[in-house]
């Protein structure tokens, strides 16, 4: 006997041989360019990146006279001119050690009262129900995009009036207003990721609020936070504009000082190097500190 025909409509289709889908000459050509070449390029880039601050780091150990004979690069064939003595003269240089002794004063006052207060806002806007609260978080993302340059007079009047212009005070409390908005918007968002339910089950146990921000919120917060830290201390260590305006000769830091320097530059260029390398280095060492929890803590706290 001969097997019954099977309709040729119910028949199964054969299956084709499953592969990569074929790709387009763009992405061929991407794919072809992450090669050595690439790579080759990007090491390229990286060393004339880095170029100004090896001839940076270079001149401050180097003598006047050796600097304006000849370039910076000339120590690999004369090691020897290679001195601490410009660092000797910074140190004993009263207005340098004190400009550099106020941009400490003024930067960790200034990150850390951003960070606190940045914290607990973004805390309440996360998790605590008040009147107003998806208002009032529209209004401190608007305040992102206000520019400092539009507070610059209405606050030194108001400085003025309360006899904290020309002060360290002053210079803070500007930094931490224009800092918080983005403090809040970042911590907001990476506050609001954490389970609801772990949450709960603290308030359950009998956790206040209080507890429950500072054993369970903030521990979970540690990447958003060293972002924020980083991001906070670099623009306040390096600012100029604001340190210009609102500091006077008791109170300017390391960045105001520096450039006072530049106007007597043939007198003062064994101070100008190794300062503007201190200058540098501070916030790259607090970067690589921090290094491991900034890019978790970016992505995770800038994206809902």
């Amino acid at each position: 006997m001969t097997a019954p025909s099977v309709p040729q409509e119910t028949r199964p289709r054969s299956v084709e041989a499953a592969g990569p889908p074929a790709r387009s000459p763009a992405a061929r050509l991407a794919a072809g360019a992450a090669g050595g070449v690439t790579r080759v390029f990007l090491i390229l880039v990286a060393l004339l990146w880095v170029t100004p601050t090896v001839g940076l780091l270079a001149s401050s150990f180097r003598d006047p006279t050796d600097i304006a004979d000849s370039g910076w690069w000339t120590v690999f064939s004369k090691p020897a001119q290679l001195t601490t003595e410009s660092y000797s003269k910074l140190l004993g240089n009263e207005d340098i050690t004190d400009s550099l002794l106020n941009t400490v004063w003024i930067t960790v006052p200034a990150t850390a009262l951003v960070i606190v207060i940045g914290a607990m806002a973004g805390y309440a806007f996360a998790w605590m129900d008040f009147k107003g609260r998806d208002w009032w978080f529209l209004a401190v993302v608007a305040l992102l995009v206000v520019p400092v340059q539009v507070a610059l007079i209405p606050l030194s009047d108001l400085f003025g009036d309360l006899g904290i212009f020309g002060s360290v005070i002053g210079v803070v409390l500007f930094h931490v207003g224009f800092g918080l908005p983005f403090a809040i918007f970042l911590l907001r968002n990476f506050f609001a990721e954490i389970p609801r339910e772990l949450l709960e089950a603290a308030r359950l146990d009998g956790a206040s609020e209080a507890r429950l921000f500072t054993t369970v919120v903030l521990p979970l917060g540690g990447p958003a936070i060293a972002s924020l830290g980083i991001f906070q201390f670099l623009w306040v260590w390096n600012d100029m504009l604001v340190a210009l305006v609102f500091s006077d000769s008791g109170s300017r830091p390391l960045t105001v000082a520096l450039t006072e320097q530049t106007r007597q530059f043939s007198g003062n260029i064994e101070t100008l190097a190794p300062g503007a390398f201190i200058s540098m280095v501070v916030p790259l060492a607090v970067f690589f500190a921090f290094q491991r929890q900034f890019v978790s803590g970016v992505m995770a706290g800038a994206v809902k």
